[in-house]
């Protein structure tokens, strides 16, 4: 390799790599015996535990039936982490149709994989698929509302800026929705795609139908980021305006997938079958074999692993076995009348919040429909509010002043199935007790 290279020493094949990164040391503890890694890790556990939460921002916290990590958890899911050998592991893509099948039907577009990271990095795999398929005149940009998750829009950026490919920002209206006068300021720019976030980030219902319309009749492609246990209750992509979306991304952490210290996560791309060869991961199709019976195959390997880098569709997505069989398992207990009736049900606990609010002038900012969270302005800053209310028990949602510096004294809050009425009383006493106390 190095005299086909013409490179003196291996050294050279890492040139790359500043040299500050080569030579700084590993900071390794020393080793420690069973019992204190078991105490050190209890100890870690330990701070993941909070009375009662109410913080949503894309990581959610739903009742798990029982029965799913029972099964999850079985030596036959657990231990098979990804079909490398796949036709010989006909159970584990089994499992990963059924999921591909029940997401493609509740988004309402023709196919989905299975799957990527997380909403945000497939968000970034949306986008560049958008460039791949829309070849105008060249063109490097995708319009990103403002309303679009900040870690998502963060991620977005880290993965497709160094490719040359410019997210244009959008602005957001007086209700959190996407801002059209400022949306057709760019009516005539040479973008890729719209991006359009259902709900959005804020919790707010936007104008999908319009918006879609509006982007294809520009010429653009639709992306749509959605909640799918929103779509429960909600018009799934595919039937947005005339056309539906073309790509819907989002994350099936809400179903039966735990809050866990950050992770892990299991993003999903859906699409349209005239774009199925540009859709990165993994797709799994069902036959049948020469005896004529049924069976599973792994088919359109378009990954880096399957075929020259250069012609692969993405080498950074990868099938989360383990979370997306949860995942699976979760959506077949509650089908979709289950996932209607939580829906409901997180979008009633929040109303019930919002009307005992009331008497201590916490309000929504934004007065277009929402779902399953909400954005309160407050009498003073949230911060201090939050820390009052978090050293009581109770992590209270989410201080937007740094994403959202023009949306003044504002939190995010949201509430599941799981916040019950006497929860719901518990937050209205912690937040005017914090509130009390913030004001002298």
């Amino acid at each position: 390799m190095l005299e086909t290279l013409d490179l003196a020493d291996r050294s050279a094949l890492f040139d790359e790599i500043p040299a500050t990164l080569l030579a700084r040391p590993l900071q390794l503890a020393h080793g420690e015996s069973e019992m204190q890694v078991r105490r050190h890790m209890a100890d870690c556990a330990r701070q993941d535990e909070v009375a009662l939460s109410f913080i949503g921002a894309g990581a959610y916290d739903h009742h798990i039936p029982a029965a799913v990590w029972e099964l999850a958890g079985r030596g036959e899911f657990m231990t098979a982490y990804t079909p490398y050998q796949a036709e010989a592991s006909q159970g584990t893509l089994q499992v990963i149709y059924e999921f591909q099948s029940m997401l493609a039907q509740l988004v309402g577009l023709d196919v989905c994989n299975a799957s990527v990271y997380d909403a945000g990095s497939g968000l970034a795999e949306a986008v560049l698929m958008a460039i791949r398929v829309q070849r105008r005149g060249g063109t490097r940009q995708v319009l990103m509302p403002r309303n679009v998750h900040p870690l998502y829009r963060e991620a977005v950026a880290a993965i497709v800026g160094v490719q040359g490919i410019t997210l244009v920002d959008i602005a957001v209206d007086a209700d959190g929705r996407v801002d059209m006068a400022d949306l057709e300021r760019h009516r005539d720019l040479p973008a890729a795609a719209l991006v359009i976030a259902q709900p959005n980030y804020f919790g707010v219902i936007d104008e999908v139908d319009r918006l879609t319309d509006w982007a294809h009749a520009a010429g653009m492609r639709v992306i749509a980021q959605v909640n799918p246990l929103a779509l429960s209750l909600l018009s799934p992509p595919g039937d947005w305006g005339e056309r539906g979306a073309d790509i819907c991304v989002g994350d099936a952490q809400v179903f039966g997938i735990p809050l866990s210290s950050g992770g892990p996560y299991c993003g999903f791309i859906c699409c349209r079958m005239d774009l199925v060869r540009q859709l990165p991961g993994r797709l799994i199709g069902r036959t049948v074999d020469l005896d004529g019976k049924p069976g599973f195959a792994l088919t359109l390997q378009a990954r880096e692993q399957h075929i020259r880098r250069a012609k692969a569709t993405s080498n950074i997505c990868t099938n989360q076995g383990l979370a997306m069989t949860a995942a699976t398992i979760h959506l077949s207990l509650l089908g979709f009348e289950g996932l209607r009736r939580v829906a409901a049900h997180c979008h009633a606990s929040l109303n019930a919040l919002l009307t005992q609010l009331q008497p201590w002038a916490v309000t929504p900012l934004h007065a277009a429909p929402h779902f399953h969270e909400v954005v309160l302005r407050l009498p003073t800053a949230a911060a201090p509010v939050l820390a009052a209310m978090a050293a009581r028990g109770v992590l209270g949602g989410v201080d937007l002043a740094e994403d959202y510096p023009e949306l003044g004294h504002a939190m995010l809050v949201c509430t599941t199935e799981q916040h019950t009425p006497e929860d719901l009383a518990t937050y209205v006493t912690c937040l005017a007790a914090a509130l009390e106390e913030c004001r002298r």
